[in-house]
């Protein structure tokens, strides 16, 4: 393990210097990895591990996504499976199925996951909400966890550049003694940059909170408020968007993801930095409660509740689709469509 200085923590973090391609290749070369679900993270991970070198499977059903599989390479009855026989084949069955999914999934999923294996997540959901998912393991496997920091489709992008996606990693239960070196192994071999520990409580807390914080939730309210108040004074929609988005994502956010904000803000101008750090904290002050509230409502389980409810809906997926139309249609986006049309690259 690394020991890195985070802003004056020290952290332990394992690199692909101390953990090599090759050491994950030896602690796993009798395992059978069984990919189940090809949705979101599943071609990500799968199709870097058997590129790198692993004896990896795939487990999906009929449909759109088991098609999908077939056009990334996966070949039926020799790779790909059912989800039954790709779980009862594998040694480590990683379960890369959606949180409702597992759910759905877990009656059939437990029946095989005999004494040894290794049942691997890439989000704590299942496991830390198990008292409303169901989902409890036996007590004679491994369970397991790397969860990138990233979607699947960045972590395939980026392996094929040569990069590597970060990603937490935490060890639930160890029944073989092998569980960490197994976790590790995973960790590296799906394409990870660095791996930092963590625990499945601590990762779905934070996910659950960062997807409904300044990942997601609050970085469309934040846009929003900012677009409307403009509107409401007489800037254009182009205007108002540039001002808002375009200038923030193609110009700004590589600047600080380079090298941090104080980079970003030493090169703007002089009247942008005085107005940033005049302003930062009453954003900060209005904004704290709102994020305490919200990492209150994931802790509680609240917001698993919410979500386990919804998913459970016959209805929710025509009631998703509704809601993302509404956000699609909504004026702001509508110039982002035309927007990224006028930019350089597409024309």
């Amino acid at each position: 393990m690394a020991k890195m200085n985070f802003g004056g923590v020290i952290e332990e973090v394992m690199t692909r210097e101390e953990f090599p391609l090759e050491k994950a290749r030896e602690v796993l070369k009798d395992e059978t990895i069984a990919v189940i679900g090809y949705g979101v993270q599943g071609p990500g991970q799968a199709c870097n591990l058997r590129d790198n070198g692993f004896n990896v499977i795939v487990g999906q059903r009929q449909g759109k996504t088991f098609d999908k599989a077939v056009g990334d390479g996966w070949v039926p009855g020799e790779t790909l499976f059912s989800i039954e026989e790709a779980a009862q084949k594998g040694t480590i069955v990683m379960c890369l199925l959606s949180d409702a999914a597992v759910m759905s999934v877990w009656p059939t999923l437990k029946q095989y996951l005999t004494p040894g294996k290794a049942l691997y997540f890439s989000h704590g959901f299942a496991i830390t909400w198990n008292d409303r998912t169901g989902c409890i393991p036996p007590k004679d496997i491994d369970v397991i966890m790397v969860a990138p920091k990233g979607s699947g489709t960045s972590l395939r992008t980026m392996f094929l550049e040569g990069r590597g996606l970060n990603s937490s990693y935490a060890v639930y239960q160890d029944y073989t003694g092998r569980a960490l070196e197994r976790t590790l192994a995973l960790g590296i071999g799906i394409g990870s940059g660095y791996l930092f520990e963590t625990t499945f409580q601590r990762e779905a807390t934070s996910d659950l909170t960062g997807e409904r914080g300044s990942l997601m939730g609050a970085i469309q309210g934040l846009l929003l408020a900012q677009y409307e108040v403009l509107r409401e004074n007489g800037h254009t929609p182009s205007e108002a968007f540039n001002e808002t988005v375009e200038e923030l994502t193609q110009s700004l956010m590589p600047l600080f993801a380079q090298k941090g904000m104080d980079w970003m803000y030493a090169n703007c101008s002089t009247t942008a930095q005085r107005g940033a750090l005049d302003w930062m904290g009453p954003f900060h002050d209005a904004i704290k409660p709102v994020v305490e509230k919200l990492y209150a409502s994931v802790k509680s389980g609240h917001e698993a509740q919410i979500s386990i409810d919804s998913n459970s809906k016959p209805d929710y997926r025509v009631g998703l689709e509704k809601e993302l139309a509404a956000l699609r249609e909504s004026e702001m986006w509508r110039t982002a469509a035309v927007v990224r049309q006028l930019r350089p690259e597409n024309n």
